[in-house]
């Protein structure tokens, strides 16, 4: 039998799970040049991003991952008023090159009728931080969820000792600026009032790791 850690993520490789790719879906793959019309027709439940003309594809996610991303969906919901929805995993356009998707989204009503979703309609978006998208999540996704305006970017680690929240607010230059970086009970009042319960979700991660299985 052989041992898997399911706390390690690996890679994303052109292999047997995207096997049942046709050769022109494959082919997106070398490429640097792709905008968002190339992309317009892959499979639906292909998770991918489109990052600087690149299509990239990410492990799913493991379930305290998913888990995190319900929990900040959840507090952001509590107090959310009538005009607003929240989204898990909803792609966002931010040029003709660049399609992301952040873990978790508030959108305008008005905007919700298409997808991807246009910047304009995105007061927030959450990344939660995993091994294979931590670079991304801190140095292309800051600077291109700025650049289009999107006024808040919240980050969700839990890699390190205690899951940490980052929150960036949009400054009168039109880049993020660093507000709040705690491992703590916080609450915020941007976009209005949200409590994260951070040292309950540390509890809960540490309790998976304790308790999951490790072997398949």
């Amino acid at each position: 039998m052989v041992n898997v850690d399911p706390f390690k993520e690996e890679p994303m490789t052109i292999s047997a799970p995207l096997s049942w790719l046709f050769p022109a879906e494959l082919d997106l793959l070398r490429r640097d040049d792709l905008t968002v019309d190339d992309i317009a027709n892959l499979p639906q439940d292909l998770r991918y991003e489109l990052i600087d003309g690149r299509l990239v594809l990410t492990p799913l996610a493991l379930p305290i991952h998913q888990f995190l991303s319900m929990r900040v969906g959840s507090a952001i919901e509590e107090r959310c008023p009538d005009e607003f929805i929240i989204n898990i995993e909803q792609a966002v356009l931010i040029d003709r090159h660049d399609e992301l998707r952040p873990d978790v989204m508030l959108i305008r009503e008005e905007g919700a009728g298409y997808s991807p979703v246009l910047p304009a309609d995105v007061p927030l978006v959450v990344e939660v931080v995993s091994k294979s998208s931590q670079s991304r999540d801190r140095e292309a996704k800051l600077k291109k969820y700025a650049e289009v305006g999107i006024p808040s970017y919240w980050i969700i680690d839990p890699l390190v000792e205690r899951v940490t929240f980052t929150q960036f607010c949009l400054g009168p230059d039109g880049m993020y600026q660093r507000r709040l970086h705690t491992d703590e009970f916080v609450t915020v009042d941007q976009p209005w009032e949200i409590t994260l319960d951070l040292p309950a979700w540390t509890r809960k991660r540490d309790r998976i790791r304790r308790v999951a299985r490790r072997d398949r």
